[in-house]
């Protein structure tokens, strides 16, 4: 089955609710987005260790190994963009096509074990650097950037627009295993 590539603009998660996963980013504090980082390694860990784990379950949706693949791999690009604004004065963020990243690396394929100790220590990565930013000098959180298609980020904004990413994706699998019975 073929899944449709996304081409949805996510930066409105910033203005308002995600009708489908209930995540509100105005109810987030910069702290938060670190312990969240923190915990989705947790998550994460039991999601890929169920026998399911290679399935779609939903016609729609990517399998939960898909979903564990992408969300390393967007705590990874976290980790990578916010590392820039940090370094950089407003750098222009290089672009990311996720479902072409998909396809060549083959997510579908990889080990669920190694995907797991990845993404934990992508997470872990990302929640360190916002510990390191919550530490530095005063105007830190409002370091900027401008992702490819020119919308422009502070680390505060970044942060709590990209842990809407896992914590969605959680959902997603959550309600492909509910769906088969589990």
């Amino acid at each position: 089955m073929t899944i449709q590539p996304d081409t949805k603009n996510w930066t409105w998660v910033l203005e308002r609710p995600c009708e489908e996963c209930g995540f509100d980013a105005a109810g987030w504090f910069r702290e938060d987005v670190e312990h969240a980082a923190r915990t989705q390694g947790d998550v994460w860990t039991r999601l890929l260790a169920d026998p399911r784990v290679r399935e779609r379950l939903l016609a729609d949706q990517w399998s939960a190994l898909e979903y564990g693949c992408h969300v390393r791999d967007v705590f990874r690009l976290a980790l990578f963009r916010t590392r820039l604004m940090l370094d950089e004065d407003e750098p222009r963020f290089p672009n990311w096509d996720q479902d072409e990243t998909a396809v060549a690396d083959r997510y579908a394929e990889q080990d669920p074990a190694v995907v797991t100790a990845e993404l934990v220590e992508a997470a872990e990565g990302f929640a360190d650097v916002l510990a390191e930013v919550g530490a530095a000098a005063a105007g830190t959180w409002e370091r900027g950037g401008l992702r490819s298609d020119g919308a422009r980020f502070t680390v505060e904004s970044f942060a709590r627009y990209l842990i809407h990413d896992p914590i969605h994706h959680v959902v997603d699998v959550e309600r492909g295993y509910a769906v088969s019975g589990g």
